[in-house]
């Protein structure tokens, strides 16, 4: 019986081998999820390297010509009839252009034993030989800290890195959400002096709640340092070497935890930490399965950089590691920005992205505006900047307004996007589309105590500040309670937002009353006097203030009740509707 099975299977294959038949998904306008199969098995070779009597290489040719070559990195083992690996202590390279050249390389390793890949690793190579560091090819590896088995997004038909490539809002196929992290440098490894160190070295996604979603991201950046040559020019591999400090971090937070399926990023806020940072040298993350990493010495011979297979580490801080360090005595930041989206239609995975302190009227990629960043928000969001860092990267909220400011920002920003009409990087129908007028509030410290204290209006978009305000001239105090985010948990931020949005929406239903009882008519605002959600008592209770504020002011003013109106403002402008009784 055994026999007649075997010659059964060996008929079957036999049959097989003589059909042609090309991969059904080459060409088509659906996602490719693996590597194309080969046409025919007369179209796979069996390699053994060593002379050892056991196969350690397939080499096949995918439908479109292109040649792929598995390696056993793990000697888990190939028969005759196999056409490819599983995706565990194996590597693929690929020669893109069929040159000769294997330009495409994707490795995966089991770290813990279970027969399930932990690390991914990706290199590309440029397909024409240049000089030039970046943006040619890609270094990356993925950590899988979530052990789902989500690793880079490649599309396989033309074997390049998709890792940006999504559904629906943010539902990123990489599998940004969750607890993961992954490196990344945009050049290839040829063009490096030290391959345990990347870029973005790490991203790190965490998964506060285990619900397989992310919370809060921390990005940590490394800079690049010119070495040997002087006189080397820029974006050469003399000058574009990195260096073993993070000089650029930003932290994101979901202040209110509102991701969910369908809306898996909403990022609410981020801060940004710039400086000579922190040394992260010492944080060496070991890789476990070396066997596996080095596979066999006869396949180096098919790398276009055979180093990648002699890394026994990598270097950089892990989800622990780098909240510790951030905030060490040891970290020199010396700069911080702060963004946050008001009009919450940020689903970037990385962040909300920055404003810069440039023009504040200026709109438009590289146009020297605010948005002057390709993934800002062209209006909705309200940025804020401490040039000198001399606010240390706490936080506040303010009286005047109720919203989470940076301390010792010089000034800030607001873009009005009411609407969430002009959506940040990733939008809906308006991509590439930039307002051609907004509503802006500015902010600024004038007394340079480290809290803002003078808010500026152009509400009819005329680039003209039409109303200003000074808390000194009410006689308001600006300064308030700092809020030191470097012992933070996430527990810790869902408290302030939802405290943040409830005094908000308290406020607000304070003055809904006082408006009543003035004789204002309150049906007008019945849409923002509903609230559903943390977020809404927060965007709601603002407006509904800002509304009624202004309404009221003008209706006391007409009945010729200035005194009236001027204490209704100081009672606006420092956050206590009690006052406007006295």
């Amino acid at each position: 019986m055994k026999a007649f099975f075997t010659s059964s299977i060996f008929l079957f294959l036999a049959a097989f081998a003589f059909a042609k038949e090309d991969y059904w998904n080459v060409g088509l306008q659906i996602n490719t999820v693996r590597p194309p199969l080969p046409s025919s098995l007369e179209d796979v070779e069996y390699w053994d390297l060593n002379g050892d009597g056991v196969f350690d290489a397939i080499k096949t040719v995918s439908s479109k010509g292109i040649p792929m070559l598995w390696l056993d990195d793990g000697k888990n083992g190939i028969n005759k009839g196999d056409f490819a690996l599983p995706a565990v202590n194996s590597c693929l390279l690929v020669d893109r252009n069929n040159d000769g050249v294997y330009d495409f390389i994707v490795k995966w390793l089991d770290e813990d034993g279970d027969m399930k890949a932990d690390l991914q690793l990706v290199a590309e190579y440029p397909l024409e030989p240049t000089d030039l560091v970046w943006p040619n090819g890609h270094y990356m590896w993925v950590i899988d800290t979530q052990h789902d088995g989500v690793f880079n997004c490649i599309d396989w038909q033309n074997f390049k890195i998709n890792a940006w490539k999504k559904s629906g809002l943010s539902n990123f196929y990489l599998g940004y959400g969750g607890q993961k992290a992954f490196l990344k440098n945009h050049t290839s490894t040829d063009k490096m002096r030290d391959l345990r160190l990347n870029w973005e070295n790490p991203f790190l996604f965490y998964d506060e709640d285990f619900d397989n979603l992310s919370e809060m991201a921390i990005r940590v950046m490394v800079p690049f340092k010119k070495t040997g040559k002087e006189g080397a020019k820029p974006n050469t591999k003399e000058y574009s070497q990195l260096g073993g400090n993070c000089d650029w971090l930003s932290l994101a937070v979901d202040l209110d935890n509102d991701n969910a399926p369908g809306n898996e990023f909403d990022f609410d806020f981020s801060i940004c930490y710039i400086g000579d940072g922190f040394k992260y040298t010492d944080c060496v993350q070991r890789i476990k399965n070396l066997k596996a990493m080095r596979g066999m010495e006869e396949a180096d011979k098919f790398f276009p950089d055979p180093r990648i297979r002699n890394l026994q580490e990598l270097v950089y801080p892990d989800h622990r590691q780098v909240k510790e360090l951030m905030y060490s005595k040891d970290a020199k930041w010396s700069k911080f920005w702060f963004v946050y989206d008001e009009d919450d239609d940020c689903s970037r995975w990385e962040r909300v992205e920055f404003y810069k302190p440039l023009d504040v009227f200026k709109v438009g990629t590289n146009k020297g505006g605010l948005d002057d960043n390709v993934q800002s928000d062209p209006s909705g969001d309200r940025g804020e900047w401490d040039l000198n860092g001399d606010g240390g990267g706490f936080l506040y909220i303010a009286k005047f307004d109720g919203k989470l400011h940076l301390a010792g920002a010089e000034w800030g920003a607001w873009r009005i996007d009411q609407d969430a009409e002009y959506f940040q990087g990733f939008n809906r129908t308006f991509q590439n589309k930039d307002p051609k007028k907004f509503a802006t509030i500015l902010y600024e410290d004038s007394d340079k105590n480290g809290f803002f204290d003078t808010v500026k209006y152009d509400l009819d978009g005329d680039k003209v500040f039409e109303e200003t305000v000074s808390l000194a001239e009410l006689g308001i105090s600006d300064i308030c309670e700092k809020i030191d985010i470097s012992k933070f948990s996430y527990a810790d931020y869902l408290k302030l937002g939802a405290e943040m949005a409830n005094r908000m929406w308290e406020n607000a239903q304070e003055l809904l009353l006082i408006a009543q009882k003035s004789g204002l008519d309150t049906s007008w605002y019945a849409k923002l006097a509903a609230a559903n959600s943390i977020r809404e008592k927060y965007s709601n209770g603002w407006w509904l203030q800002f509304y009624i504020y202004r309404d009221l002011r003008s209706m006391l003013v007409l009945r010729g009740e200035t005194e009236k109106a001027e204490k209704l403002k100081k009672a606006y402008y420092s956050g206590d509707w009690s006052q406007f009784g006295k």
